[in-house]
């Protein structure tokens, strides 16, 4: 069963933020999502996450939290579409852009090559 767990913990700084976040991210059970909503509300889901357990962690670590609510969450109920909408037609997806201006002729690539001679004593006139 999943749930959403709100808990108020004092959260003053970006630091605690983070560590209020790495701490529900660690909690026991399967944590689906952390997220902070105002200022200092810590919002979690998952399935079998202790709040209690949770909340301990937090104080222990941030000095102040409490819990606000515990709820399940429900999943979302799947809407039909609606027989007019299934008889409209899709509008023609967008191709590609045709301007009139042809592209730019590509640049001329320029190689510089270097020999090494292997025998630098070798006369090369002979």
């Amino acid at each position: 069963m999943k749930q959403k767990i709100v808990i108020k913990v004092q959260m003053t700084c970006d630091k605690c933020r983070t560590k209020a976040i790495k701490i529900a991210a660690k909690s026991s059970g399967t944590v689906i999502s952390v997220g902070i909503e105002g200022e200092d509300q810590l919002v979690v889901i998952g399935e079998g996450v202790d709040s209690a357990c949770l909340t301990r962690s937090l104080r222990k670590k941030l000095c102040y939290a409490t819990i606000l609510t515990v709820e399940e969450v429900k999943p979302p109920e799947e809407e039909k579409p609606k027989p007019e909408e299934e008889k409209k037609p899709k509008p023609p997806e967008p191709t590609a852009c045709h301007c009139l201006c042809p592209p730019p002729p590509p640049r001329p690539m320029y190689c510089e090559v270097v020999y090494h001679d292997q025998n630098p004593n070798s006369c090369l006139t002979m």
